[in-house]
């Protein structure tokens, strides 16, 4: 296993560790950001190592975008639990990386590898960078977070439709 996809496998392992810490208190938010922190970070490396050094994986492709809704998909719904975020937003959020998961597992059934496209980052993207200002807590970052949160709602929505619309051969209507 290459260095970019053993940074994507420790995003993962540290998501149960990101909401054990935000289960045991306020007294723990600040260590539960840092760690929520390192995690968003290793997406960055992870792709830039695997680029830079020309180390892209099919496992890669899947593996990364996976982790980064592992890691999203926990803080959001623990900020609905907490009240933060509405379930609506949440259902939406996680219904587009069941279905974009799924879209990708029958494109990889026929050989083909939908790597992330420009509007998926930028989901990614606002997405964590609302999730550490919200998880910051001081009011003005928290409001800014959940603006930013909206944001990437649209931008969940907008990324579904591109990745449908630009591999529609995937979805082979015409036998279904």
């Amino acid at each position: 296993m290459n260095l970019p996809n053993k940074l994507t496998f420790l995003r993962i392992l540290l998501v149960p560790v990101f909401v054990i810490l935000m289960y045991l208190g306020q007294e723990f938010r600040v260590i539960a950001t840092i760690v929520f922190c390192i995690a968003s970070f290793t997406d960055f490396l992870d792709g830039y190592l695997a680029r830079k050094n020309n180390l892209v994986t099919n496992f890669g492709k899947f593996a990364d975008p996976l982790a980064d809704k592992i890691l999203v998909c926990s803080a959001i719904i623990i900020f609905c639990e907490m009240g933060d975020i509405p379930a609506w937003a949440v259902i939406i959020i996680i219904a587009r990386e069941f279905a974009i998961t799924g879209f990708r597992i029958i494109a990889a059934s026929m050989n083909i590898t939908i790597a992330a496209g420009s509007l998926g980052k930028i989901k990614t993207a606002t997405q964590l960078v609302a999730v550490i200002l919200m998880l910051i807590g001081l009011p003005i970052l928290y409001k800014t977070g959940l603006i930013l949160f909206y944001i990437s709602l649209f931008f969940t929505i907008i990324s579904a439709v591109d990745y449908m619309v630009k591999n529609k051969e995937v979805l082979d209507l015409e036998n279904m």
